[in-house]
């Protein structure tokens, strides 16, 4: 072979093997991977950006989730109401109406009481022995199998600290006052105050306040001081009552439509998942951070009654609660398996949790 021929060959080779090169590098370069891989969710929250806390947690996931990616996952906040009505999540992204929202998995209660768990249990635990079931104990593996038979991806994206247990016009002097009253109320806790002879119902942030003005309702919950605040309640009703025994802690989701997670690429799974876990720490800090002063703010600035329950009246709601765990647990198979995962979680935790308790001080 020549030595022309041989040099034309080994030009044409190289040319070959740089064309392919710089194929593979545009191939995987950020820009194109940008444009193949681009995504973009609606995301409609329970809460309105205005209230405290909750409100802020739903704009701060989208914000994670947009820019840490540059761009190539936008997650768009909505208000409530915006695209579905607040307590129509489920069915909504079920359908792929919407690619996901931004609620509690205890708005789901209507379809499946059992997963109320998930939220918030009555005289549960914090947030640590909480996350400790949830994340390792089995509470979501249970959770998931519900979700998976309706479309469903619920990834664990928000937490808040103890919450108050209500609001009342008058004092309760009795837990016999409680006979008769009309009263919105959240999650597992509202089956107990059933038991005590109440009216419950569950209502959106944002209808609370009216029903409460126009006697809808005669008393309600819904979270803390710094949250409450911005919903006026005090305006109406000037008792608030402590300790939140129904919701010592609260745990908010990202609910997304299972046929769209799944098509996302690993990073982008791993980014809610990442980007969620943050917003709970973020959130449940927050909560921490700033109530002891809003708690003092609606005494002094809006003349509120802080109370407390009586230890008689606490044993009072617990008894009422573990009633509640075994009639339902008796007719609602999920519900059965939570609760014993629940509670057998915590029976072993108690082992820890006993040897490390501290009172607040032991100075005399």
């Amino acid at each position: 072979m020549s030595t022309g021929r041989i040099e034309y060959m080994s030009k044409t080779l190289l040319k070959t093997v740089s064309l392919a090169a710089v194929a593979g590098i545009l191939a995987f370069s950020p820009v194109q991977d940008a444009q193949a891989k681009k995504v973009k969710w609606k995301m409609q929250a329970a809460f309105a950006s205005t209230l405290a806390h909750l409100g802020p947690a739903g704009q701060r996931i989208a914000e994670y989730v947009t820019t840490i990616s540059n761009k190539r996952f936008e997650l768009k906040f909505f208000e409530p109401g915006a695209l579905i009505p607040p307590l129509e999540c489920w069915d909504a992204v079920s359908k792929g109406s919407v690619e996901s929202c931004y609620t509690t998995p205890g708005y789901h209660t209507g379809k499946y009481p059992g997963l109320a768990f998930m939220t918030a249990v009555p005289f549960g635990p914090g947030l640590g022995e909480f996350l400790g079931w949830q994340w390792f104990g089995g509470g979501q593996d249970i959770a998931n199998k519900i979700y998976a038979k309706h479309g469903l991806v619920s990834i664990p994206c928000g937490a808040i600290g103890p919450e108050t247990s209500g609001w009342f016009k008058k004092p309760v002097k009795s837990l016999d006052d409680l006979k008769g009253m009309k009263m919105r109320f959240f999650g597992l806790g509202a089956k107990v105050m059933t038991k005590m002879g109440m009216s419950t119902q569950l209502l959106a942030g944002a209808d609370i306040y009216p029903a409460l003005e126009r006697g809808v309702i005669d008393a309600t919950e819904f979270s803390m001081p710094n949250m409450d605040i911005s919903l006026g309640f005090y305006q109406i009703a000037k008792n608030n009552y402590y300790p939140g025994w129904h919701q010592q802690v609260s745990i908010g989701e990202l609910l997304a439509n299972k046929a769209l997670h799944d098509k996302l690429s690993d990073s982008n799974k791993m980014l809610l998942d990442v980007g969620c876990k943050s917003n709970m720490i973020y959130e449940y800090a927050e909560t921490e951070a700033l109530n002891p002063n809003a708690m003092q703010q609606m005494k002094s600035k809006y003349g509120v009654t802080n109370r407390r329950w009586t230890d008689d009246q606490l044993g009072a709601f617990e008894k009422a609660w573990m009633e509640v765990v075994k009639e339902e647990s008796a007719k609602d198979a999920t519900f059965k398996e939570f609760a014993d995962s629940f509670y057998a979680f915590r029976k072993n935790y108690a082992i820890w949790g006993d040897a490390q308790a501290l009172k607040s001080t032991y100075i005399k």
